[in-house]
């Protein structure tokens, strides 16, 4: 069991009852106590208690004298922590999910890109551009789709300048992997460079209005997409 774990037996722990929880594997029976953890998993008690209190930091386990250690409602989880999201991403896909984070993302991201247009510089201008430079190469087979797409929103949200907005990027890298996956897919083709190079060029061009509306079009086109979709096409 240690070997299934990996190297860091804390964080392989973590990773094992973290998805058990969020695939749902205790909906309908207790978590396990400590020992039968240890028992389970042949790690220390050590071990168990340091994964144990990682995941109560995620939201996903809460406990009380006498009680023991128990699942939280769903509620309770933190969205934001990229290893709950990855685990809830990784689970049979659900159009709903993807429909809720386009919609933080259509919240934040268009703002986001209006702060760019105001704030950022040449240096900022340049990783923008370099996102958007990869997603070409990627639609010539010369980089990875994915990554390329993921690093042009991740420097837009750092060239807002907005340590909020900044630190959504693990959270978007995150979702937008099985996004990107998701809508390229029914789409049947790759993401618009026009409309990407559109953003760019508005936000270098100091253009704050057109920044907003063009980065809102690239994610309203995604939700147009994702309600066309029902849950069985999705999962297909």
């Amino acid at each position: 069991m240690q070997q299934e774990l990996g190297r860091n037996l804390t964080y392989g722990l973590q990773e094992v009852l973290g998805r058990a929880i969020v695939v749902g594997y205790y909906n309908d029976r207790p978590f396990p106590n400590e020992a039968d953890i240890v028992r389970e998993h042949g790690v220390s008690r050590s071990v168990t208690r340091e994964a144990v209190k990682m995941l109560a930091a995620k939201g996903l386990l809460g406990a009380r004298p006498k009680q023991g250690t128990f699942v939280l409602p769903q509620e309770s989880w933190n969205l934001f922590d990229t290893d709950v999201l990855r685990w809830l991403l990784e689970r049979k896909l659900s159009i709903n999910l993807l429909r809720h984070f386009n919609e933080l993302r259509v919240a934040v991201e268009p703002a986001a890109a209006a702060l760019a247009a105001r704030r950022a510089g040449p240096e900022q201008h340049a990783a923008i551009l370099a996102g958007l430079e990869r997603m070409r190469a990627a639609e010539q087979g010369r980089d990875e789709t994915l990554d390329a797409d993921i690093a042009f929103h991740v420097a837009v949200l750092r060239a807002s300048e907005n340590p909020f907005y900044i630190q959504f990027r693990d959270v978007v890298a995150t979702a937008l992997r099985t996004s990107i996956r998701f809508t390229n897919r029914i789409a049947g083709r790759s993401a618009s460079i026009a409309d990407h190079a559109a953003v760019y060029e508005a936000i270098v061009a100091g253009d704050a209005d057109r920044a907003q509306l063009a980065m809102a079009k690239l994610i309203d086109d995604v939700l147009v997409l994702i309600e066309g979709v029902g849950e069985e096409a999705a999962a297909a």
